[in-house]
């Protein structure tokens, strides 16, 4: 893993906290659409272009294209504008991030297709510091 990578992913995990922290009170299977999918990761292209260097931008362009032919059996994402590209990027890390917090929460798998709701937010943020 590149180090821009390991920083996306530590982004993604702290986002994920924040969202269940500020009391996140839509069902969990939505979180990943709420934190990822509501704001952009980057705006600007010049800061766009920055961190798809540092990740390396064909493998930005790899990662996203076979996510979104594996998804939607097409490309949708505009791979030559660099903002789209590194915000679809961080959408996908997103996602395997909630992944991966999602296989150490015994709670969060639990309840899944239900309401998030404040309690059941706590518990998930315990399983999930002892996990860290």
């Amino acid at each position: 893993m590149n180090p821009k990578e390991k920083t996306m992913r530590e982004e993604a995990r702290a986002a994920i906290i924040e969202a269940l922290k500020n009391g996140f009170d839509d069902y969990y299977s939505d979180l990943h659409h709420e934190v990822f999918n509501t704001n952009y990761y980057i705006i600007g292209t010049r800061e766009a272009k920055e961190a798809l260097e540092e990740y390396g931008v064909w493998d930005a362009i790899s990662k996203v294209q076979e996510y979104e032919k594996d998804n939607f059996g097409e490309v949708y994402t505009d791979l030559s504008n660099p903002e789209k590209l590194v915000n679809m990027l961080y959408y996908i890390i997103g996602e395997e991030v909630i992944w991966e917090m999602l296989n150490n929460s015994r709670t969060w798998r639990l309840y899944w297709n239900y309401r998030a709701d404040e309690e059941t937010n706590n518990k998930i943020l315990k399983e999930l510091s002892e996990w860290v």
